[in-house]
């Protein structure tokens, strides 16, 4: 599976600027699957807090991991240039055998 957004957003906490992102959640499912629309509003939830690029794709990791139990997942996000820098923050996850 593959989820792709061009909207993720969230806030930058110390200056409060808002951090734009395309988020990218790939995963090879266990039992379940999200549901999209749930995806979409757990996503959106992000735009008023504020939280550190890195911290916010660790965080989602760990709530889709413990939701959904996956084989494995790799979240990653492309954030637009500030400041004349572009960031790239990728986290991943592989069940134990």
């Amino acid at each position: 599976m593959v989820y792709e957004t061009d909207e993720f957003t969230a806030v930058c906490p110390w200056t409060g600027l808002p951090d734009f992102a395309r988020l990218t959640i790939r995963y090879v499912p266990g039992r379940s699957l999200v549901e999209l629309k749930s995806l979409k509003y757990y996503l959106t939830s992000y735009r008023n807090v504020g939280i550190l690029q890195e911290h916010a794709i660790n965080r989602i990791l760990t709530d889709l991991v413990a939701l959904l139990e996956p084989v494995s997942m790799t979240v990653e996000a492309e954030y637009r240039e500030r400041g004349g820098i572009k960031t790239k923050a990728t986290a991943k996850y592989k069940k134990k055998e």
